[in-house]
């Protein structure tokens, strides 16, 4: 019978999509999240696809140290170590470095990165314990290279993406995979919530990497993990740029430029 399955911002967006296909695949499901009726919301959901499987909510904030880690020892205790972990939860405040308070970068990085790495780090003794186990994380094209209007939210996904490289290699000897998604913009409440703040060059660059649906990023990256990848990203342009990122920094920036240059006031 399979294991659990646990993920952060499992209520909805990519982490809902992906726990509905863990579930669909026979695997009880943890998920935590921060609003009590959206995580009531995802289990009628879930269990509405598949009703055979057990859901778990858990009310939390992943940047909260002592909230997750909690959280995750109630749901191993309850339900097992998990065969997958997934740490979606995330937030996204588009805007210029100029305009935003520091408040806006530490939130940014408490929740992005922090909340990433406590989640891993509570789970990796119990995924020991059971033999190994499957791991990922959550980045985002915007930690291939810089883009104009996420210097709050880019950085934190450069920062996860360097954690989930070294744990790929670190925790391999226990049998844990690790895999890091980079999705590109993706039609979920988070994106929608984006265009509030995000300026119009922002807008435009994003076009560029087009807009997937989060049960496509989801399938994806699932695959991925099944596969014991170190990392994927959504469709064949973005993949290319993962793989050869570092050549083209300097091209995406000349691009970036000109986008700027059309949407700065005169």
């Amino acid at each position: 019978m399979p294991g659990p399955a646990f993920v952060t911002g499992g209520s909805s967006g990519i982490g809902l999509a992906v726990a509905m296909q863990l579930a669909a695949k026979g695997h009880d499901i943890a998920i935590f999240a921060r609003d009590p009726n959206k995580l009531a919301a995802a289990r009628e959901t879930i269990l509405a696809q598949s009703p055979s499987v057990s859901v778990h909510e858990f009310q939390v904030d992943v940047s909260n140290r002592t909230e997750i880690t909690a959280a995750v020892n109630e749901a191993v205790q309850s339900m097992g170590a998990p065969d997958y972990a997934v740490a979606s939860a995330g937030i996204a405040e588009p805007g210029l470095f100029r305009d935003q308070p520091l408040a806006t970068h530490e939130s940014h990085m408490q929740v992005n990165y922090f909340g990433a790495l406590y989640f891993a780090h509570a789970l990796q003794g119990p995924m020991r314990e059971n033999g190994g186990g499957k791991l990922a994380f959550l980045s985002s094209v915007a930690a291939f290279f810089g883009i104009y209007g996420y210097s709050a939210y880019a950085p934190t996904k450069f920062a996860l993406s360097g954690l989930g490289e070294v744990l790929h290699l670190e925790l391999a000897e226990a049998g844990i995979s690790v895999t890091v998604m980079h999705p590109s913009d993706t039609d979920t409440p988070q994106l929608a919530a984006e265009k509030a703040t995000k300026p119009a060059a922002t807008a435009e660059i994003g076009e560029g990497g087009g807009l997937f649906q989060p049960e496509v990023v989801a399938a994806c990256l699932i695959k991925a993990m099944d596969k014991n990848k170190p990392w994927v990203s959504t469709g064949k342009a973005m993949t290319l740029l993962g793989a050869f990122s570092s050549i083209l920094k300097p091209i995406l920036r000349r691009h970036q430029r000109r986008i700027i240059k059309k949407h700065r006031p005169e």
